[in-house]
């Protein structure tokens, strides 16, 4: 299983506070200074889920932005944990590549 806790550049991450908060509990994680700011490659969201969602919502006709909405609401609830639990494993592969690529894109 991946060991290494992610610190992209979320604000949220990249506080002080929060870099301090892992560092003292020796909390093995990968700083912000070292994750490609914005990397698509990387995210879980922008790689693996979104793509299922859109398959998903695409499929049907949408009429307006409530149908959209209700749409991708209903997609959200039906993702199979085995499509989360897949990109959670690939995420090692992800970051080998991304480090061969020197941050670039690799897809």
């Amino acid at each position: 299983m991946f060991k290494n806790r992610l610190q992209d550049s979320a604000l949220a991450n990249r506080a002080r506070s929060t870099q301090n908060w892992l560092t003292t509990r020796e909390i093995d994680f990968i700083g912000h200074q070292n994750w490609p700011s914005s990397s698509p490659d990387l995210n879980l969201l922008d790689y693996k889920i979104r793509h299922h969602l859109v398959k998903k919502v695409c499929a049907k006709f949408i009429q307006n932005l409530e149908s959209l909405r209700a749409s991708l609401a209903k997609a959200a609830a039906e993702i199979d944990m085995n499509v989360v639990r897949a990109a959670i494993d690939d995420c090692p592969r992800r970051l080998r590549a991304c480090i061969q690529n020197r941050g670039g894109h690799f897809e």
